[in-house]
């Protein structure tokens, strides 16, 4: 046995322990803060009349828990080309300092937003979706159990975009960790099934340009429009962005409106 498939094989069930964990953390935290908040405020946030069945969250579990061990076959070739130098992830910072630590993983959340809508938008192809996208679309009514519930094509492109990035850019191996939290989080808040963003995230507000939960839903309730994962850019320069966004969003962030007391005679 080659000592780089000795490396891999070593390697690998951390990595797999590490991705499939995220996930499970992830979405369990965003299904106990619906559970936990849902009667002071997140029940009048429900974005569709719908509910997901018991039957829909076991598939969406089965099927991200799939794409965990894709995300990790993956990720254990980054450690060994990591190990082998040819990819740069460096620890410390001697090499580069803080400021080159916030600004490469400014660089790959815009990069993985880039990425992102434009496969997303590809497999909603017609001669693609099938093979690719079809399985994420099963959750019409998503939960935050769906932020991982891919095919496995589809799984092999969402997971390629980590060694195709850092193929060609250095970064800390911190900021690979801190990348992979705040993708999964804002995955989960995608598929809440509630609005859980602030008013502030709306359409013109200042978090404006960032997507939120209402932005995804409105995909999957559709099956079109909203391709992107982080920020509106994408979807506003292209012109998919679902032409009722701004009305839904403010429509279920607007604090409710007390009821006036009968007065009595």
């Amino acid at each position: 046995m080659s000592e780089l498939l000795q490396t891999y094989i070593s390697a690998w069930p951390g990595i797999w322990l590490v991705d499939t964990g995220r996930y499970l953390l992830a979405a369990g935290l965003m299904a106990a803060i619906l559970a936990l908040f849902w009667r002071v405020g997140l029940a009048r946030r429900k974005l569709q009349a719908r509910r997901a069945t018991s039957r829909d969250v076991r598939r969406e579990i089965l099927a991200s828990l799939r794409s965990a061990l894709v995300f990790s076959l993956l990720g254990t070739a980054v450690f060994v080309a990591a190990r082998q130098g040819w990819v740069t992830l460096y620890k410390g910072f001697d090499r580069a300092g803080p400021l080159y630590f916030v600004l490469s993983l400014a660089v790959m959340l815009v990069a993985h937003d880039t990425y992102f809508y434009w496969t997303h938008r590809a497999m909603h192809h017609r001669r693609l979706f099938r093979f690719f996208h079809r399985t994420h679309h099963l959750s019409r009514t998503p939960t935050p159990w769906a932020a991982y519930s891919f095919s496995v094509p589809e799984a092999i492109v969402q997971g390629a975009f980590v060694p195709l990035f850092v193929a060609f850019v250095p970064m800390h191996a911190l900021a690979i960790f801190v990348f992979v939290v705040i993708q999964i989080m804002r995955n989960v808040m995608g598929h809440a099934g509630s609005e859980v963003h602030p008013a502030g995230f709306g359409p013109g507000r200042w978090l404006g340009w960032n997507n939120t939960t209402t932005h995804h839903d409105l995909h999957h309730e559709t099956g079109r429009y909203n391709y992107g994962l982080y920020f509106r850019w994408w979807d506003k320069f292209m012109g998919t962005e679902h032409p009722d966004y701004r009305r839904k969003f403010e429509a279920v962030v607007a604090p409710a409106q007390p009821v006036a007391a009968e007065v009595r005679s």
